[in-house]
């Protein structure tokens, strides 16, 4: 069954070079496309500014392979002993926790902080927000019997446990400041990764140094690392020719590349990577006419995808035409059942005919609205340029309004907008967890659209207990179908396209299809 859902190839490009022994010392200076984090919680947090910027400090319990990051079942242990197998059908996990781990304040880590982080996690009191709350529907308890020993129960087995497990959020803090303020990681940071925190300027720079406690022995090879903040592509790659920065791991657009290596030549490396990360247009159920399922669906009809595709894919880093699963999954919709989703129809022309017809019916004809964008050029400002001029050809009147990252969060978690355009962005390649964001709010955190569903709801918790494959399948068809067409709760656009310059002298560091994972800076060297 792992095979079936994780065992499929992704594209994925990486210098061909030798073996090389790493050196020592030196720091890293790396851009972050964004202003600032809204907060430093990665329980809390859903965007990458806060992955870029803290991951290096913390520690998880497992991850993805950094040497195989592409992998989606190569799962090894970062504060446990030996990956475990489960016991009693599937339903018990138990992870031994390594004794030599400390806290960055010379604390000894136990089995009590990585549970209770958790717990957190999966079960989070009340007044404090767990992004990933939804993801972990299957988890019953999670328990710290002993000093070294953490206890997962589950409530049914499912396949999807433990790559959610692989989380990259879900960062370990303490149990005792935890209990004391469980807000306290929102505004500080203080963990047992690689990294120990030394300096933030909000909206400039975050910086870490090496810590030498560090239980993985060895590691980290730098000395430290400077994170810069900016927003602006310009700003980022002016940075990395001048090489004032070394890296961004989050991904430029093709003619950004072009330019590096016109500038630099031999200087910049690069590793491409399909991106598990698909634009989303959302739309709030809770403000009219978006409460009528003729709007958001004629709103779908009005966009060209498989024309828009590969036009934008030569500006921005987008490329796929994809539905709400991980194009290249076993349940990833063919392109043939893709084109019977509203959205995605072959004739245009037809497509946009239905639209206006679903408009005047429900009496929103010359509808005008603004769309919230984030002030990230990569993708957002291009996918909001692009659909704001297609809706123009059904008589929609649509404007752009470009918000920084905190106040784009904030307009989705209170729910004021109209029409905002976000991502569903996840970590490890999981589909039958990824499609979580569609869930409703009161599943999923991850969600903004402001409904609630349960016949959406039965679906996909049908589908995250069946077994057989040709049925997990069919299952995917009908939430595929029913969240884009039938109840056109959202609309997923395009799917995005990792690609990542770098100057030649970083070493260590290996793509993978989600711009959260491997970020932690302990395997990456400087050959200078």
């Amino acid at each position: 069954m792992r095979r079936l859902l994780f065992g499929f190839g992704l594209a994925l490009a990486l210098p061909a070079v030798a073996a090389e022994a790493p050196k020592r010392g030196g720091t890293l200076t790396y851009m972050i496309p964004a202003d600032s984090p809204p907060s430093f919680d990665g329980h809390r947090e859903t965007t990458y500014a806060t992955v870029h910027a803290t991951a290096p400090f913390y520690s998880v319990l497992i991850r993805i392979n950094p040497d195989n990051p592409s992998s989606s079942d190569d799962f090894v242990c970062d504060l446990c002993t030996a990956m475990p197998k489960p016991t009693d059908e599937g339903k018990i996990w138990t992870f031994k926790i390594r004794d030599d781990a400390k806290w960055h304040d010379g604390s000894k880590l136990t089995a009590d902080d990585v549970a209770t982080s958790w717990a957190y996690i999966v079960h989070p009191p009340v007044g404090v927000l767990s992004a990933r709350e939804g993801t972990y529907t299957m988890v019953d308890t999670v328990t710290a019997p002993d000093a070294n020993t953490v206890v997962f129960k589950l409530k049914f087995a499912t396949d999807a446990f433990l790559p959610a497990l692989a989380d990259a959020y879900s960062y370990i803090y303490k149990a005792d400041i935890l209990r004391k303020d469980p807000h306290w990681y929102e505004k500080n940071i203080m963990g047992s990764g690689p990294f120990k925190f030394t300096e933030y300027e909000s909206g400039q720079a975050i910086r870490g140094v090496r810590n030498p406690d560090y239980y993985h022995k060895g590691l980290p090879y730098l000395d430290g690392f400077t994170a810069i903040f900016a927003p602006k592509e310009s700003t980022r790659v002016d940075a990395i020719r001048a090489d004032r920065a070394a890296i961004e791991f989050r991904g430029l657009p093709p003619s950004a590349v072009e330019q590096l290596k016109k500038a630099d030549g031999d200087r910049i490396e690069v590793q491409t990577s399909d991106w598990n990360c698909a634009d989303v247009l959302t739309l709030n159920h809770k403000r009219k006419p978006f409460d009528d399922v003729r709007v958001r669906r004629a709103l779908a009809l009005a966009i060209d995808q498989w024309h828009g595709a590969p036009a934008l894919s030569k500006v921005a880093n987008v490329r796929t035409v994809g539905g709400v699963v991980f194009p290249g999954s076993p349940l990833a919709p063919t392109n043939a059942e893709l084109e019977k989703i509203a959205g995605f129809w072959p004739d245009i022309d037809k497509s946009r005919a239905e639209a206006r017809r679903l408009l005047k019916e429900a009496g929103a004809e010359n509808l005008s609205f603004e769309l919230i964008s984030r002030n990230t050029d990569q993708p957002f400002k291009y996918i909001a340029n692009w659909v704001i001029d297609e809706w123009s050809k059904i008589g929609l009147k649509v404007s752009q309004k470009v918000v920084p990252t905190g106040p784009w969060m904030d307009a989705m978690r209170t729910g004021q907008y109209e029409a905002i355009s976000e991502a569903n962005c996840q970590s490890v390649v999981n589909p039958l967890l990824d499609v979580q964001k569609f869930l409703p709010g009161n599943v999923s955190a991850q969600n903004y659209n402001g409904y609630e569903d349960q016949i959406q709801v039965d679906l996909y918790n049908r589908m995250l207990r069946e077994q057989d494959p040709a049925k997990q399948r069919a299952l995917m068809r009908e939430f595929d179908t029913y969240t884009l067409d039938t109840a056109a709760h959202t609309m997923v656009t395009l799917w995005w396209y990792r690609i990542i310059p770098y100057q030649s002298y970083v070493k260590g560091w290996k793509i993978s299809p989600s711009q959260y994972i491997n970020q932690d800076l302990a395997t990456i060297w400087l050959d200078k």
